[in-house]
């Protein structure tokens, strides 16, 4: 279909014109749209679609009508195979945020919105995976940021005094935002609580985002997002919230969330929970350790000394400082106009009490022992033995004991065997494992057992005094009345018409205990909100006021009272609806374990009846079995007589056939013994017949053999006079063989010396050359001194007058040079004897060798070959 086609069915219907389809149609004409394009590549169309509904949008529609809206969401989602996600992200600041907004609108259209959001975060595609990761961190923002955030107290300041058009968007918007991250989570799990767990880091953010995690483990499809939670950075940054964080809203929103996930890892991550049991018992010994704290911004008497009552807050409430290996940004208290009380440790105790007894009692009997053991290092700058204070831990864990029924693993196995072996929960799923926890609360047993038994011992229980708690805290539950038979309490009514609110304290507590127990609490003419005229004149203007206005300071006193009063309010709507998500999730659990409860009872019952038709058809089995017995045994009888008649005819039976088998045994040894003569005979003469044909076999093979032989024989004996003369010259050629290899190995060594006397004569050829010269040097010189000796008989000739000095040293100097002639002259001769010695030798040996090469090199016939 083309787009313009298409296009302008779309504007029609947006312009409500008398010739416009039908939404069924023109979403059929979309769904025809859709299918085109995904059976082949036509990125162009669905472009010039999405340029063309941009022009739509800007041109016709209208953001107060709701029925463009649901048009034009209707063909967005209808469109969304094709979309891609970054037109998904496009349009919704455009259309999707402001449906998200409206409350009028129809809850189909508000559901294509969300899925259309939900659809865009999910695809996968790697080239819009950043765009995708920015559009999913935006959501959340909105929600921390632009949602109704009722741990603050500026928007519940905005919240009153907004019309009621203006808070229920803004509860739609909230719902909406909610709902859209939750489905998002069953369907990504990592990608939200990696999101979730970046935006952690921020103090102030952590109680909505706490909210956010409570809602979503309360989803049907939470199982698989706690598969991933188990191993995700978010179980840390949680536990690191209630180890560090000094809230105790936030602590009591954490721990019910810890709670809740408690159940789920017992299933799905039995082992992540077993490694992580020592960080949640030090979580319960830090909760066991909080102490109530006073408001920290509610001014008080001006004469008090503010560092004393410091001093006195830091000696009572020591606060333990984050060690600086870890990087924690502190939240301290949410509500700093109001008293903060400890949260209660009895839901998170019971759920480990539960799941892991043995190690929850000996971590009581000695905590920084159980830490220090299982290597868990402080978070804190002090160690654990300073951190945690022990007597208030054995003083709370008594209490808490007492209000809890004896485990009754605690009687087989112990602290070691409980970690080793598997758990007695591992067959159990999450709705039995939350009944079973909560029903080790001694309240919760007791009303248990009331349920089950009946009127009179219900009567005994009701009948009891209340029991006192035994922590006077406010998140604990009391108890209002001593039973049935007790006075019922009434709220009394606000009276507003004089311009102030006047409320009892007592009726305040009382009423939230009252939410708080488990007791029927009966509410007479429920109002949606809180009364519009409360907020009016607490925030009109003081020109328009019809009461003199109060001094300076009584006015600060009593904006503190009513930001204290609403601060606590605040608190106390969180917990409360915290509490209310905790009850209503844990009531669905009750009601799956109810269902299974009631189908295993149906089964029972079944499986009674069934039980009772197999007893009436075993007693007429047996009755028949009965009749059948008595016709056996006569049958039996019958047949004793039949077969005693039977016996003796077959005896004579026997001896017949015995007298018979005897004859026919005797007849076949007869026959035996013939064919055994007959075949011995016939073997007899077959062998005779066979050794004759071989002995006539072998004369003739031998006197073929002799007469082919005849002429060997004869030439026989002249063989045997040449074999001797063959051995005779054998004995001669080896004799003179063996000689031959001696001369050969004289011939070999000899040959060894003529080299040897070689490189002598060669080395003393080159030393009578070099003596040869030196003699020649020494003729010289011995010339030389010849020379001057003539000139110095010349010169002595002639008469001088020389000294008698040069006389002796010419004197000395040819006495040296005669005697150096004459050793000279003799080292010549030596050397001339040498040489001559040495070639005579040379001589020798070349005549030596030249002799014995020419015996080497004759060739000696074999006289075998002559022969």
């Amino acid at each position: 279909m083309p787009n313009s086609s298409l296009s302008r069915q779309i504007r029609l219907a947006l312009e409500s014109a008398s010739d416009a389809l039908s939404i069924t149609e023109l979403i059929g004409l979309v769904d025809q749209f859709v299918l085109e394009c995904s059976s082949s590549d036509s990125d162009s169309l669905v472009y010039q679609l999405e340029e063309e509904l941009q022009s739509i949008h800007h041109e016709v529609v209208d953001y107060s009508s709701l029925y463009q809206i649901e048009i034009f969401l209707a063909v967005l989602y209808h469109l969304g195979p094709v979309l891609s996600c970054i037109s998904v992200i496009s349009w919704f600041d455009l259309v999707l945020r402001p449906a998200l907004r409206e409350p009028k609108l129809p809850t189909a259209a508000v559901n294509y919105a969300k899925e259309l959001i939900i659809s865009a975060l999910q695809k996968k595609q790697e080239v819009y995976t950043d765009q995708v990761g920015h559009f999913r961190r935006r959501l959340l923002e909105l929600y921390l940021h632009d949602a109704f955030n009722e741990g603050s107290e500026n928007d519940i300041l905005e919240w009153a005094g907004l019309e009621e058009e203006q808070r229920e968007k803004r509860t739609r918007w909230k719902m909406n935002l909610e709902d859209i991250l939750v489905k998002y989570g069953s369907e990504c799990p990592e990608e939200l609580m990696t999101e979730v767990n970046t935006h952690f880091a921020t103090p102030t953010s952590r109680l909505q985002l706490l909210m956010l995690l409570e809602m979503y483990s309360s989803s049907p499809s939470f199982a698989s997002g706690a598969v991933v939670i188990a191993k995700h950075p978010l179980i840390d940054s949680l536990m690191y919230s209630l180890f560090l964080d000094n809230s105790s809203t936030v602590c009591t929103a954490g721990l019910t969330l810890l709670v809740k996930l408690l159940p789920f890892l017992a299933v799905h991550a039995r082992q992540d929970l077993r490694n992580i049991l020592p960080k949640l018992l030090a979580i319960l010994a830090r909760i066991m350790c909080w102490r109530e704290r006073p408001p920290s911004n509610t001014p008080g008497p001006e004469n008090i000394d503010i560092d004393f009552e410091r001093e006195l807050e830091s000696e009572a409430n020591r606060v333990l400082q984050i060690h600086p290996d870890f990087e924690w940004n502190r939240l301290e208290m949410s509500f700093n106009a109001t008293t903060s009380p400890p949260p209660s440790s009895r839901p998170y105790f019971t759920a480990l009490y539960y799941l892991y007894p043995s190690n929850v009692l000996r971590f009581l009997r000695a905590p920084v022992q159980y830490l220090e053991t299982n290597d868990i290092p402080s978070l804190y700058v002090e160690t654990w033995e300073e951190a945690l204070d022990q007597d208030e831990i054995r003083r709370r864990s008594e209490n808490l004991l007492r209000e809890h029924v004896c485990h009754p693993l605690l009687v087989w196995r112990d602290a070691v065997v409980e970690l080793s072996e598997p758990e007695f929960w591992v067959r159990y799923n999450v709705a039995r494992i939350t009944s079973e926890m909560v029903m080790l609360d001694v309240r919760n047993h007791a009303m248990g057992l009331r349920a089950r038994y009946n009127d009179t011992l219900s009567m005994q229980f009701e009948g009891r005094p209340p029991i006192k708690p035994s922590e006077p805290s406010k998140d604990e539950t009391h108890s209002l009345g001593s039973g049935p038979e007790a006075s019922v309490k009434h709220v009394n009514q606000l009276d507003i018409s004089s311009g102030k609110v006047v409320v009892s304290l007592q009726d305040m507590i009382n009423t939230s205990v009252a939410l708080k127990s488990n007791l029927k609490v009966v509410v007479v003419n429920p109002t949606l909100q809180w009364p519009r005229p409360l907020f009016e004149n607490g925030i009109a203007s003081p020109s328009h006021s019809s009461f003199p206005l109060p001094d300076p300071s009584d006015q600060d006193m009593y904006a503190a009272h009513v930001a204290q009063a609403i601060a606590g309010l605040q608190r106390e709507v969180l917990l409360l609806r915290n509490e209310l998500n905790f009850e209503l999730w844990l009531s669905r659990e009750n009601a799956k374990h109810i269902g299974r409860l009631y189908q295993d009872r149906v089964l029972m019952k079944t499986a009674e009846a069934e039980r009772q038709g197999l007893y009436n058809k075993l007693r007429k089995y047996r009755a028949q079995v009965i009749n059948l017995e008595k016709e056996l045994l006569e049958h039996k009888e019958q047949a004793s007589s039949a077969k005693n008649k039977y016996a003796d005819w077959n005896i004579e039976l026997q001896k017949k056939l015995k007298e018979l088998r005897e004859e026919k045994k005797s007849w076949i040894s007869e026959a035996a013994a013939l064919r055994n003569a007959e075949k011995e005979a016939q073997a007899l003469f077959a062998a005779q017949g066979k050794l004759l044909a071989d002995a006539a076999k072998e004369v003739f093979d031998l006197q073929t053999q002799k007469k082919e032989n005849q002429h060997k024989i004869d030439r026989l004996k002249d063989y045997e006079a040449q074999l001797e003369q063959h051995v005779k010259i054998q004995r001669l050629w080896d004799g003179d063989f063996a000689r031959f290899n001696e001369r050969a190995e004289q011939i070999t060594a000899m040959h060894t010396q003529h080299k040897q006397m070689l490189l002598r004569l060669e080395s003393l050829e080159k030393t009578q050359a070099k003596m040869e010269d030196n003699a020649c040097i020494s003729r010289l010189q011995i010339q030389t001194l010849q020379a001057r000796l003539a000139q110095e008989k010349l010169k002595a000739a002639v008469p001088r007058a020389s000294p008698a000095h040069e006389i002796a040293t010419f004197v000395n100097e040819k006495s040296a040079l005669i005697n150096a002639n004459k050793k000279l002259k003799d080292e010549n001769h030596e050397l001339k004897d040498e040489v001559e010695e040495l070639q005579a030798m040379v001589k020798v040996l070349k005549g030596q060798y030249s002799g014995r090469k020419g015996l080497i090199s004759e060739h000696k016939p074999s006289p075998l070959t002559h022969s």
